[in-house]
């Protein structure tokens, strides 16, 4: 099982301790930014109390309530969430087979190339095309742990207004779209090499290089050319959001007992009756 650094306390309650002091840095810049928000929403209250009645003032109250539970409650109860999802996602992509035995995240032939597989197959070759197909997958496998520092990156610089956001708006999926937009140029910078080189040990590149010569041998016309490494990044990252927006799901309509904590309880349960 592969094991991920994740940040302590409440923004990662279930995840592992500090591995390194550039992670407690992270988690002390997080904190002092909760506690700067929440010191000036009590300023600001303190500022709106002193010019109101007696009964607009235990208004004010239960709207800062309201106001703490959806700004910092949100916040460690989205972190915390994300973080559970996120390492669930990175362990099972990355064991054996967590894409190639994946029917929703299975890497297949690249859609110019389907043309070759489907023609090989019919002549008999179906097996060189199962070792490509598998030794793509087993690339993928391979890269796809290289999501844990990018995504704790990530996690580390989202706002409360972020967090809030997700909690509270409409999409179903913000929480997974929060992560494409901020993450996915960093994920394929950190993917393409890690894919690049799993597929020189996998042999992608030799069973790719016997296909299509194979099927540019037959007298067919058209030959096939693709860029496997960039096919193979993309799909990768494809499957991990796949898995992302999965335990996404699974935490907002606490399905399985995925909130398994007092903090996901509280925040999500309020995020239900918002609904």
């Amino acid at each position: 099982m592969m094991k991920f650094p994740l940040l302590y306390c409440t923004l990662f309650v279930s995840g592992l301790l500090y591995s390194n002091n550039s992670e407690a840095q992270i988690f002390k810049k997080i904190n002092e930014a909760l506690n700067k928000a929440s010191q000036g929403q009590t300023d600001s209250t303190k500022t709106t109390n002193s010019s109101t009645s007696g009964s607009s003032t235990s208004s004010s109250n239960k709207s800062n309530t309201l106001a703490s539970l959806s700004s910092k409650d949100a916040s460690l109860g989205i972190k915390q969430a994300l973080s559970n999802g996120l390492n669930l996602s990175i362990e099972s992509l990355a064991k054996k087979d967590g894409f190639l035995g994946d029917a929703a995240v299975k890497i297949l032939m690249p859609a110019e190339a389907q043309k070759v597989e489907k023609t090989l197959r019919a002549v008999g070759m179906g097996k060189l095309c199962d070792q490509f197909i598998q030794s793509m997958n087993r690339a993928a496998e391979g890269a796809v742990k290289e999501a844990a520092p990018v995504f704790v990156n990530a996690l580390s610089k989202m706002t409360i207004t972020d967090a809030t956001n997700i909690l509270l708006g409409s999409k179903q999926d913000a929480a997974t779209t929060f992560f494409k937009t901020n993450t996915s140029t960093e994920l394929t910078n950190k993917f393409s090499p890690v894919i690049k080189s799993a597929m020189g040990v996998n042999n992608v590149d030799q069973y790719w290089t016997q296909l299509t010569s194979a099927y540019n041998n037959l007298p067919l016309g058209n030959k096939v050319e693709t860029n496997l490494t960039a096919y193979v990044t993309q799909k990768a990252i494809d499957g991990l959001f796949i898995k992302v927006a999965d335990q996404e799901s699974k935490i907002r309509n606490n399905i399985g007992g995925s909130r398994n904590t007092n903090i996901l309880q509280k925040v999500f349960g309020y995020a239900d009756e918002k609904k």
